[in-house]
């Protein structure tokens, strides 16, 4: 079989599976899902685990932070194995080794127990990395933004799935007659096995590339970027430019306060407007859902702005999506009323998710020869945002003025992405690139679905 690396899919054909490129784009967005579900779990049971364990607010803070610390160093690592070994044998092994802490958390008996497995659960936030990686190389620029926005947006839906679903598994095992102690730690064993199960579809599901895996294409064009020996001068490089470390800080200012709301959300609604963990839950919810299409059309604006405007239309767009995060997510620290909180939150989660999906339709032409590279320390820019809002809960502040703050400087950060900027050279190259996909008279990005 001749070996194409460079065949990558010009539309998205939703409904398919017949391509390396579909198949690819569903097994992704699954295994996010399922990353994202187990990452995140525990935390509409916090309720019942903060009375067992009798934890504090600071010690609730140390576990939020802890869930997003360690995800920083490993999407750094697992964004350079990807140029390295591929996203098919990176996925297969952290969703496997993943699945692990998060069936063993149901052996916690103490806070520092509780916390050691809480961080390790961290670790398969890296998953997002290879997500984005392997969309990258399956798919042309007129599309990659929708691409890796839906894939994505479809994945960080298992955060918004496991607030509802969760509570839900919590009270079958309470129905069977356990108590509320021993039912919290069986629920964590299910999305667990589901991880586990995933990795191994995943490994006999997916490729590499278009053209085949690492090895193959190595052997029969040994230009090919993928694997080659200098991945760390790569590295390096990325390291130096300036563009990497801007969408760093934006990523933060949008997923890192996703992150963040997952874990506090309902905590927020019951201790705000008392109300029960599986109707706050419920609500919490609903912040997660808006990923079924808010990530996307992040993307899908993306992609058009940049066929209208080059890449520094994606730029502008990026900056837009993040002033109006800042803006809606001051007004939902404000209100008071449950209505308008769930409301605003609504709102204030549709500009979070397109933030999201803009930045990563600017992150593949940074620099194409170390997509991994920059996925990763952009991604690992969406944990420090975690971490540092984090800070912010643990302490004397109270949640209302903690997301007053984080609104305020988010709402800064929307400037600095301004400062995101391209060559004349890499402009005109991607343009070119754009008129062979892309012919003139029909240039725009299209979700399509099967004939």
């Amino acid at each position: 079989m001749t070996i194409t690396p460079h065949a990558k899919a010009t539309k998205i054909d939703l409904f398919s599976f017949n391509t390396p490129q579909m198949r690819t784009f569903h097994l992704t967005w699954i295994a996010f899902f399922l990353c994202f579900f187990g990452w995140f779990g525990i935390a509409p049971l916090m309720v019942y685990v903060r009375e067992e364990l009798s934890l504090t607010k600071a010690q609730i803070g140390n576990i939020i932070i802890a869930s997003v610390a360690i995800t920083i160093f490993m999407r750094l690592l697992i964004g350079w194995l990807c140029d390295k070994i591929g996203p098919r044998i990176a996925y297969t092994f952290l969703l496997i080794f993943g699945s692990i802490p998060v069936m063993s958390i149901g052996l916690a008996d103490s806070y520092l127990s509780f916390l050691l497995l809480r961080l390790a659960i961290g670790a398969i936030g890296a998953s997002f990395v290879i997500t984005q990686y392997h969309t990258s190389v399956m798919f042309a620029p007129n599309i990659i933004g929708t691409a890796n926005a839906t894939t994505a947006g479809w994945g960080n839906l298992g955060g918004g799935v496991t607030q509802m679903v969760m509570p839900i598994i919590f009270g079958f095992f309470v129905a069977f007659g356990f108590t509320t102690g021993v039912s919290w730690r069986l629920a964590m064993v299910v999305p667990g096995i589901a991880l586990f199960l995933m990795g191994i579809i995943y490994y006999f599901g997916t490729q590499d590339t278009p053209g085949g895996n690492f090895k193959d294409i190595k052997e029969t064009y040994p230009t090919f970027q993928g694997g080659k020996k200098n991945t760390l001068s790569n590295f390096l490089l990325v390291i130096k430019d300036s563009r990497v470390w801007l969408l760093f800080l934006a990523y933060g200012a949008c997923f890192g306060i996703e992150l963040t709301i997952n874990n506090i959300a309902a905590l927020y609604y019951v201790d705000q407007f008392k109300l029960t963990p599986a109707t706050a839950g419920l609500i919490a919810g609903l912040f997660g859902l808006m990923n079924l299409f808010a990530r996307t059309l992040g993307g899908v604006f993306g992609d058009k702005f940049g066929i209208k405007w080059g890449l520094r239309g994606r730029v502008i767009w990026l900056s837009a999506a993040l002033a109006g995060e800042g803006i809606c997510l001051i007004l939902f620290s404000q209100m008071s009323s449950l209505i308008l909180a769930i409301s605003s939150m609504i709102v204030f989660s549709l500009f979070v998710q397109m933030s999201e999906g803009a930045t990563f339709s600017v992150v593949p032409f940074v620099n194409k020869k170390a997509i991994g590279a920059v996925s990763g320390i952009v991604g690992a820019g969406g944990n420090v945002g975690a971490v540092s809002a984090g800070f912010l809960f643990r302490g004397e502040v109270s949640y209302q003025n903690a997301l007053l703050i984080i609104g305020v400087i988010v709402t800064v950060s929307s400037f600095f992405a301004l400062l995101v900027r391209f060559t004349m050279e890499e402009e005109k190259e991607v343009g070119e690139e754009m008129n062979q996909i892309v012919p003139q008279g029909e240039k725009k990005a299209e979700l399509a679905t099967a004939n």
